[in-house]
């Protein structure tokens, strides 16, 4: 085989699945519209099952449902004869796929939930399936052509399941309102945690952040900036921002200062500031380009403002800690 066809061969193969997917909108019926609201109202967790390739399907979306804040898990059905099923309560969801509908390791997983009235959603591409006629919410999944040479290995088919999982926890995030913020508790590590990092999370507040009254003078300005360690002294006047005074700027003063001299003599006057909801990453990209060590965080509502109260202050300290890049 010469070694150009690899890529001929990949995109026929992703050229059929691709066709092959567009089948999913016959799936977005009535039957979707209850799965969606019976999961919305789930009192208990959502379980997810399956076997083989639809096991591992099974997995990633409860993965998924678990990192959006809807209590998930998913029950090997095979080790569920095993105790496991003690797992699943009556306030639960049962999701099981299975392509075929037929995988006879689903029978008493089956059995149970019907005995003990767990509702089941059931994903099938076979209406007359076991499955589908123990489910009490049938999702109907289209027949689809494998991608393979042989037209048998599971790939469309595995395919078109995980995005039935995935439009299922797309919907239900869209309809609790689910957003950033809300993602950002549930992976405060990693990547996406870092990049979902906004200054407010980063920043000094209340009695860490170096601020002095404006009335105040050089030698009190010096002890507050030694004690908070940040390299800057912010001048406040009625709680508002009024400068800034950076170490630079008193070293500079040191020979001719004097205690009766006001520290507006010596400040920055309209300093820089970012709003407390400015990704992270942003802040620290705007320090590299001023070359500054320290930057201003004020509530969204005062940054436009003229007067604007401090609410916070980020150091490049803090953003480079917490990985911030």
């Amino acid at each position: 085989m010469v070694k150009k066809n690899y890529i001929s061969i990949a995109k026929n193969s992703a050229k059929k699945q691709i066709l092959e997917l567009k089948k999913i909108n016959l799936v977005f019926n009535k039957s979707f519209v209850k799965a969606v609201d019976q999961i919305i109202n789930c009192k208990g967790k959502v379980i997810f099952a399956g076997i083989g390739k639809s096991g591992l399907i099974a997995r990633k979306i409860s993965a998924t449902f678990s990192s959006v804040g809807i209590p998930s898990f998913f029950c090997d059905p095979v080790q569920a004869l095993h105790g496991d099923m003690g797992q699943i309560e009556k306030k639960d969801i049962l999701i099981v796929f299975s392509y075929s509908g037929n995988t006879p390791e689903l029978t008493n997983m089956l059995k149970f939930a019907n005995r003990n009235s767990i509702k089941i959603i059931g994903v099938s591409s076979k209406a007359d399936s076991v499955l589908l006629k123990a489910s009490d919410i049938k999702l109907v999944l289209p027949k689809v052509k494998e991608s393979d040479v042989t037209g048998m290995v599971p790939t469309s088919s595995t395919s078109i399941t995980l995005l039935l999982g995935d439009c299922l926890a797309t919907t239900v995030m869209q309809q609790k309102k689910f957003t950033k913020e809300k993602f950002k508790l549930y992976h405060p590590g990693g990547n996406i945690g870092k990049t979902l990092l906004l200054a407010k999370d980063i920043m000094v507040i209340g009695n860490k952040m170096p601020t002095i009254n404006y009335q105040k003078h050089f030698k009190e300005a010096l002890k507050v900036m030694n004690k908070k360690k940040l390299g800057i002294v912010v001048i406040l006047k009625n709680k508002f921002i009024k400068g800034l005074i950076t170490d630079g700027d008193l070293r500079r003063e040191l020979r001719n200062y004097s205690n009766l001299k006001n520290l507006t003599k010596y400040m920055t006057k309209s300093p820089l500031v970012v709003n407390e909801n400015m990704p992270a990453s942003k802040a620290l990209s705007i320090m590299n380009e001023k070359k500054i060590s320290s930057l201003l965080v004020v509530s969204d509502k005062d940054y436009k403002k003229t007067n604007k109260m401090l609410k916070g202050i980020i150091h490049i300290h803090f953003l480079l800690q917490s990985g911030i890049q």
